[in-house]
Formats: structure tokens, C-alpha cells, sequence
């Protein structure tokens, strides 16, 4: 059984029975987040942008964009395919890790578009648990110039990271920090839905005062 409250400074918490937890929070930046680990949704270059990839970049320093240029180096088509991850330092971040997703850019909600989205949310959980990373946080990916659904990217990012993070060894409590109070309200109205019901994993939701 999973457990879903309301914290003092956060919309919602989803406490998992063995103690993980899926915080929904913002407004709020996530280049200022204290996790052990953030992440980025970058563009394919891997070497920065506009929007949440710009900002790391800035706020990281250019000890990111140094390890983003060797890891491009090694991949044969020099660019980062969507729905995968890669990590980094956090350069001047306060977390000491960025791993860098790249979303799907939205094109009316083909499959495949979902299931690269899931992958993003997946794949950064996966190499944060292979590095022994226990704290993670998320933007919302591919919601800004991607232009996918906030609606719908909600359901597929809540689905994925409840489904994910039960099993994991080392990763303890994921973070969702959202740019602004409408994007939160989403989210927390998405982990609400999917709190009611019983497959895949149960939920107790209760919501207190945004």
C-alpha cells in the first residue's frame, strides 16, 4: 500500500510501503533543488537551450557542457536519441548530478510518443539507481517548447515513477518540481486519479491546502 498526504510546504506526498516517497511541488526552480540528483530535459545536442536546459546549464556552469560534449563524442549519430539518459556533474548546482533526458516533441499523441515520454521518466530513474544516487528531481518533461499536453504528460509521468521507483536499491524519495501552479495542480490532481485506483499499486490520496 501506497500512501499519498499533504506535507506543510508541498501540495502532495506519495509514500510508497517501504518508505519511498513521490513528492509533487512548485512553484518552484529546480536549479535550486538539494536533491542528490536533478533532471534535465534537454535537447538531443546535449548542449544546452532554452527553457529548463538553458537554465541548468547557466546555473551548472560549464563543467556540464564539458561532460556533455565527451559523451556526444562517443555516440555514433553525435546526438542523444529521445527517451533516453545520460548523467553529468552538477557543476555549481547545489545536487551534485544532472542526468539529461531528451523528450518527445509532441505530434498529436502517436504511441510512440507516450512510451518515449515513460522512457524518459524510466531511463533517468534507472541510471540514478545504477550510480547510488537516492534522491532525484524532475521538471515536467517535454511540457514547455516540446509542446506535449501538460493533461496528458502528467498521467504518463506519474504512471511511470509510481510504477519505477518501488523496486529500485538505492533511490529513496523523486521530486516532481513544477514551474508554476497550474502545472502542479495537474500533477496533483493526475497522482489524485491514479490514487483510486487499485491496479496497478494502491493508493491512498488526501489533499490539503495548495
Amino acid at each position: 500500500m501506497n500512501l499519498l498526504t499533504v506535507m506543510p510546504d508541498l501540495p502532495a506526498r506519495l509514500t510508497f510501503a517501504n518508505g519511498k516517497m513521490l513528492d509533487l511541488h512548485g512553484p518552484a526552480d529546480i536549479t535550486k533543488e538539494t536533491t542528490d540528483a536533478i533532471v534535465n530535459a534537454a535537447n538531443s545536442s546535449l548542449l544546452g537551450g532554452g527553457g529548463v536546459d538553458g537554465a541548468i546549464h547557466r546555473a551548472g556552469g560549464p563543467s556540464i557542457l564539458q561532460e556533455c560534449k565527451r559523451i556526444v563524442a562517443r555516440l555514433k549519430t553525435g546526438t542523444l536519441p529521445a527517451g533516453k539518459a545520460v548523467i553529468t556533474t552538477g557543476g555549481r548546482l547545489p545536487a551534485q548530478h544532472v542526468i539529461h533526458t531528451v523528450g518527445p516533441v509532441y505530434r498529436g499523441g502517436r504511441q510512440h510518443e507516450a512510451e518515449t515520454l515513460a522512457s524518459c521518466y524510466r531511463e533517468s530513474i534507472r541510471i540514478a539507481d545504477d550510480h547510488g544516487i537516492r534522491s532525484l528531481a524532475f521538471p515536467s518533461i517535454s511540457t514547455g517548447a516540446f509542446g506535449y499536453p501538460v493533461h496528458e504528460a502528467a498521467e504518463i509521468a506519474v504512471r511511470a515513477i509510481v510504477e519505477a521507483l518501488p523496486s529500485c536499491a538505492h533511490v529513496e524519495h523523486v521530486r516532481f518540481v513544477l514551474f508554476d501552479v497550474a502545472t502542479r495542480n495537474v500533477y496533483v490532481q493526475t497522482a489524485e486519479k491514479i490514487s483510486r485506483e487499485s491496479v496497478p499499486i494502491s493508493v491512498i490520496f488526501t489533499k490539503g491546502p495548495s
